[in-house]
């Protein structure tokens, strides 16, 4: 701009300069012709018409001059446009020209990218520029807020959803906790893939007295049937062994669902025997009402078993158990299916007093005899303690096979565990 400015300034001067010049030159000789006339009439006397004439050319040469001046600001007179316009006009360098050239041309491009917005909503050619930033902005949202959206959805099927009655064999099978069978087959506990074997010969035995007082053919033969009590008088006889094998044959039924639930809260063993892991318990229902026994239970790779853990520790642990919540959850587990029998594996009689309040729920009790370790008066007063339950079995454990018995179970060729 600077540039242009003094280009524009240097060409007004030298245009000032030879107007100027030039009304000089006008004047002087206008000047030379009124002398000439007053010679010509000296005879008759003095004419001072001489003085006028010489101001009025003084006067119409400067008026030139201020019409030459109006005409470098813009304005033309109308009695001599030519002259004063080309006296007027710039004088114009290379650089100029092309400085005017360069806003045309943008000029151009501006008035025709406008022009295409207005059109379309879409800047067609447009350079680019910091400036026009916002506007590609808004040139996208625009392009977007046009699109039909309906182009691109997939086609919606309409068709009615078939719905699929739940089947309760399907649904065990779903968030699968895997049983360690080899593992259980280490520490001797009855396995699905095992052979028939003197030990599984006895819990067919003992299972099928726990399943017709449970179910019988008839019906039910004691409330609660399907609920039973594993216990013992002291630790270490066997209770929780008893309990696993226990379960593993009543899940071979046909017809019957087990669910082992592990009752001994302070020292849980069931799912460290069973190799699994696992979460919130029995104890944990129990306790907090806002929480659902589906979401405690572990459906296993076993067909027709079922583990509840033990849930946490909790020091109110006889008092809750013997809460009308207590009641309402054993009476739901007991009767939601028809064909589950209910299995708790209680902590000793004699050395806690949970099974004394479990006794009021258990329609059947197993109670485990450790041979040739446990005496007769502590088998007494732990039956004491539990002698609200109206049906008690006494289970004989880690017995020795003597010369009386000998031959039972190998008629079958299935001899000695």
């Amino acid at each position: 701009m600077d540039l242009i400015e003094r280009a524009a300034k240097e060409a007004k001067e030298k245009a000032l300069q030879r107007a100027k010049e030039k009304a000089k030159k006008e004047a002087e000789k206008l000047a030379g012709v009124a002398l000439g006339s007053e010679e010509v009439g000296a005879a008759k006397g003095p004419d001072l018409s001489r003085f006028k004439s010489i101001g009025g050319k003084r006067k119409s040469a400067q008026a030139t001059a201020d019409d030459t001046n109006q005409d470098m600001g813009g304005t033309q007179s109308v009695s001599n446009k030519q002259e004063k316009a080309k006296l007027g006009a710039p004088v114009e360098t290379p650089l100029v020209k092309g400085i005017k050239s360069l806003r045309k041309d943008r000029s151009k491009q501006k008035g025709e990218s406008k022009a295409a917005v207005d059109k379309s909503g879409t800047a067609q050619s447009k350079p680019a520029a910091v400036s026009d930033a916002p506007k590609k902005k808004e040139d996208i949202l625009t392009r977007r807020a046009k699109i039909d959206p309906t182009a691109f959805k997939a086609p919606v099927n309409t068709a009615p959803v078939e719905k699929v009655a739940p089947n309760k064999a399907n649904a065990n099978r779903t968030n699968v906790s895997e049983i360690d069978i080899n593992l259980l087959r280490e520490r001797g506990f009855i396995t699905p893939d095992m052979t028939t074997n003197l030990m599984a010969e006895e819990f067919r035995i003992i299972k099928r007295t726990l399943l017709l007082n449970a179910f019988g053919q008839e019906g039910p033969q004691t409330d609660f049937g399907n609920v039973i009590m594993v216990t013992s008088s002291n630790p270490n006889e066997g209770k929780t062994f008893c309990s696993i094998n226990l379960a593993l044959s009543i899940a071979t039924e046909q017809d019957t669902t087990v669910l082992l639930i592990d009752a001994d809260f302070n020292k849980p063993e069931v799912l460290n025997r069973l190799g699994m892991r696992g979460g919130k318990g029995f104890m944990d229902v129990v306790a907090d009402e806002n929480l659902s026994i589906a979401d405690c239970l572990l459906r296993t790779n076993v067909d027709n078993l079922v583990v509840m853990p033990a849930g946490r520790q909790h020091n109110r642990t006889t008092e809750l158990l013997a809460s009308e919540r207590m009641k309402h959850i054993v009476t739901e587990l007991s009767t939601r299916y028809p064909d589950r029998l209910i299995i708790f594996d209680a902590p000793p009689a004699l050395a806690s007093s949970v099974p004394s309040v479990l006794s009021l729920y258990a329609g059947q009790t197993v109670y485990v005899v450790a041979a040739e370790e446990t005496s007769e008066l502590m088998i007494k007063e732990g039956l004491t303690l539990i002698n609200k339950c109206k049906n008690i079995n006494l289970l004989l454990n880690k017995t020795r096979m003597g010369s009386s018995n000998k031959k039972f179970a190998t008629y079958y060729g299935y001899g000695r565990r």
